[in-house]
């Protein structure tokens, strides 16, 4: 088959390109790096020339509430357009587990705006919602970083391995559209905290956690909110394994 991935440079994109390519599936990849702007739409009837099927595994860029619900809107359309014009047969949407059950986070609400498009539109579609990455701890950390001290919500996950998540990405893609997939999730719940902690440790790094609910993520997402339901399909790498792959 071949197969477009729509976000190839990030993390995810990266492994669930070459997740398809171990399986031995044609794969085009496509990102504003590599000459495509989902923005505007330029080059992409080009990149989806006999395309069967396409990942959408894209990030937006930081911004607020309205920017981010615009900027999910506006390239999904664009994707969604160019796909039918193409004659994609499959779309699939990397999402997240509990994304209808947050207000008021900026990334979500855009989220839930690609998913409403997706499900409403001209494409045979699998909208996949999986928990927070294994890596999502410290990069969150990251972002308030200063001078040794960082601020971090106690948040309560199920995190997956981002290696999971694509090869369960590329196994969705070469079969036939699901519609809402179930919930994809690591095997085990973790605290966000202490997640941060060790990744840190791991890597060698020194910072002083604060943990607050103050920051982006509220106490929206406090309890059990973003564990995911019933029936979850559990990717078999736990954060221990994932960590001891990033010890220094």
């Amino acid at each position: 088959m071949r197969i477009a991935v729509v976000g190839a440079t990030g993390n995810i994109g990266a492994l669930t390109v070459a997740a398809l390519e171990r399986g031995g599936q044609d794969v085009v990849r496509i990102s504003r790096a590599l000459g495509v702007d989902l923005s505007t739409g330029d080059g992409l009837d080009r990149a989806l020339t006999s395309v069967d099927a396409v990942i959408d595994v894209t990030n937006a860029p930081g911004g607020g509430h309205a920017e981010t619900v615009a900027y999910f809107g506006t390239t999904t359309r664009n994707l969604l357009a160019a796909g039918e014009r193409a004659g994609v047969r499959h779309h699939v949407l990397l999402s997240i587990v509990g994304v209808d059950r947050v207000e008021g986070n900026a990334h979500y609400a855009g989220k839930r705006e690609q998913e409403r498009l997706v499900a409403a539109g001209p494409l045979p579609w699998t909208i996949v919602p999986a928990t927070q990455f294994h890596d999502f701890a410290a990069m969150v950390a990251g972002w308030t970083e200063h001078d040794g001290v960082a601020t971090i919500a106690p948040l309560l996950v199920q995190p997956i391995a981002p290696r999971d998540v694509a090869e369960i990405l590329a196994e969705i893609a070469v079969g036939e559209p699901r519609g809402r997939y179930a919930d994809v999730a690591g095997p085990e719940p973790q605290d966000l905290v202490d997640m941060a902690r060790r990744t840190n440790e791991a890597r060698g790094h020194t910072v002083t956690l604060v943990p607050t609910w103050s920051g982006i993520f509220g106490p929206a997402m406090a309890g059990t909110v973003l564990l995911p339901g019933e029936g979850t399909r559990i990717a078999p790498t736990t954060f221990d394994e994932w960590l001891a792959e990033q010890r220094v």
